[in-house]
């Protein structure tokens, strides 16, 4: 019997991985993504995308998606309670893990294990520690698209913002920015791959400056 888990979804190209190797193993039932969203802006927190393009992007996924709502000033307690009752609440449906696509943050994979184990449920890392670029070349290989939507100006130039994530982008990073973003560097939206029924369609919109540090490009439903 496969094991019912929960996926940790951002919309980007680590969780987009990351899925799709769960897919592969074939032994995991992946219940539902969910996905933090910013309720005064419509947007997937963190990333800027807009919520019309995630539901878009977890029907060509062929996946159920639960969106945990949260206010522009939440604080982090709050944010905890959110997910922890949801959480709480598929366990009680049968979920016994949650997957995400985290690479190599050890604080960050032991704070989720910590949270995870107060409401007995464990962690899945389907990435985990692999190298940077070889899961760059991975994504790319397998003909994912995804663009880049924000990007934290104090780590990279924000001209990287709106950008796609492939072979050419990959080559222009500096050195010491990570291939994956996996130390905030940037963002993505994943709109197609293998696992994708279909592409995803939008057209860039204006890439804004938010708090004098956060390049946002908004992405705009076709």
């Amino acid at each position: 019997m496969k094991e019912k888990i929960l996926f940790s979804w951002s919309g980007g190209k680590d969780s987009a991985l990351a899925l799709h190797t769960l897919q592969q193993d074939g032994g995991f039932e992946i219940a539902a993504l969910f996905t933090t969203v910013t309720a005064p802006y419509d947007r997937i927190s963190m990333h800027g995308v807009r919520v019309a393009l995630l539901e878009k992007q977890a029907a060509s996924l062929g996946l159920a998606l639960e969106k945990i709502t949260i206010g522009s000033n939440c604080g982090f307690n709050e944010w905890e309670e959110k997910i922890a009752a949801v959480l709480l609440r598929h366990k009680v449906a049968g979920i016994t893990a949650v997957a995400f696509g985290d690479i190599f943050l050890e604080d960050l994979k032991k704070y989720r294990e910590e949270n995870l184990a107060k409401i007995g449920l464990k962690g899945v890392f389907p990435i985990w520690k692999q190298e940077s670029g070889a899961l760059a070349k991975r994504f790319i290989d397998l003909q994912f698209k995804a663009v880049i939507t924000c990007v934290d100006g104090k780590k990279l130039d924000g001209k990287f913002s709106g950008r796609d994530y492939d072979a050419a982008l990959l080559k222009d990073l500096p050195a010491d920015v990570d291939c994956c973003g996996e130390n905030g560097e940037f963002h993505s939206f994943v709109y197609a791959g293998p696992n994708f029924n279909k592409a995803v369609s939008f057209s860039n919109g204006p890439v804004v400056l938010r708090d004098k540090q956060f390049y946002f490009c908004d992405l705009i439903p076709d």
